[in-house]
């Protein structure tokens, strides 16, 4: 059972939650960036999650065409494939989608699954994430209803982000300022809006300074704490247990975080933690590595022949999956995930 199915997705989510560890989200723009986060679980014996961000579907879709939908399917049909050689198993997943963007990704790709629930198959991804972190919290929440319900129907998990992670990715920015932190009456309106469970499972990207990419020690700073306010301001209001986690949470813009801050954002609920800019430099650091070693090998300089086994794509790509899934292991052992793969 390489790929989740609905029913497995969610006990993996329950494990990592009573496990205070979380799954890394490894983000894919390639087979070969696909086969290196597979590699990096089964290496570490931990099942994760993988997705796909817009320009990452886009990208997969080839420079032709340029279609996001076309891309992440062709990829998840890849996924189902090849995943049956590795001894772990992952959920797929897309990644941040605004709204502009909703009609060409997430609405089709919901569709796709429909049909195939419909079918009686699984649904093709596991969970989708909307971002309306660039819109009024009300009408962040009144899509996220919208499209609750709609992938509740096709046995998706969807993922919301209520308000902004700074920095910038596949064209959605945010300024580093004080927006950047959750306050207990964004947390209480979505509970209001999208319920605890009751009208389907979501999880919840809440900010607590979080920043895409990777910034100097000093730019950015990060509140792990926050997310035990927001739990505890909401079991209050619920009359939940003291003590209880309502929130399934996701860390964004994870790259560069420190051990401690991980730590404290397990032990508040996070059960996801997205990482994509420090896979992507493990990924080409080797790469560049080969080039400068064998520079002229790569290159025909001065007229000369190279060398063919050194620019061949085969030889600096597993130089390049084996970084990258290095990464991955490192991740899985950050957020306590190793060794807890389903058996």
């Amino acid at each position: 059972m390489p790929i989740a199915t609905p029913e497995v997705y969610n006990e993996m989510l329950d494990r990592a939650k009573a496990g205070k560890f979380a799954y890394p989200a490894i983000n894919v723009t390639s087979t070969q960036t696909l086969h290196a986060a597979l590699r990096g679980f089964a290496e570490a014996e931990s099942d994760g999650i993988i997705q796909i961000s817009t320009g990452g579907a886009e990208f997969l879709g080839g420079q032709y065409a340029k279609d996001m939908v076309t891309g992440s399917v062709a990829l998840a049909e890849f996924a189902h494939i090849v995943g049956e050689k590795y001894p772990v198993t992952v959920a797929l997943h897309t990644d941040h989608c605004p709204k502009d963007k909703l009609d060409g990704y997430v609405r089709p790709l919901l569709e796709v699954s429909r049909k195939r629930v419909e079918a009686g198959l699984n649904p093709l991804f596991q969970s989708h994430m909307w971002d309306g972190s660039a819109e009024t919290l009300a009408d962040n929440l009144a899509i996220g209803q919208e499209l609750l319900a709609q992938a509740t129907g096709a046995k998706i998990i969807l993922e919301v982000e209520i308000t902004p992670t700074g920095g910038e990715e596949d064209g959605v920015s945010h300024e580093i300022n004080d927006s950047l932190y959750t306050t207990v009456d964004d947390a209480l309106r979505t509970a209001e809006a999208l319920g605890l469970g009751e009208k389907g499972r979501y999880l919840l990207a809440a900010s607590f300074g979080n920043v895409h990419g990777v910034y100097k020690p000093g730019n950015v700073v990060l509140r792990p704490e926050l997310l035990k306010d927001l739990q505890e301001g909401v079991s209050a209001k619920y009359g939940k247990p003291a003590g209880s986690q309502p929130f399934d949470f996701v860390f964004h813009g994870g790259s560069g975080s420190s051990a401690e801050e991980i730590a404290t954002a397990l032990e508040n609920g996070v059960v996801k933690m997205n990482l994509d800019t420090d896979t992507q430099y493990a990924f080409t650091r080797p790469v560049v590595d080969h080039v400068f070693r064998n520079y002229d090998g790569v290159l025909k300089v001065d007229g000369e022949v190279g060398s063919k086994k050194t620019y061949d794509p085969r030889t600096w790509g597993k130089a390049a999956e084996a970084g990258m899934a290095k990464r991955v292991t490192e991740a899985c052992a950050n957020l306590r995930s190793t060794g807890t793969r389903i058996k």
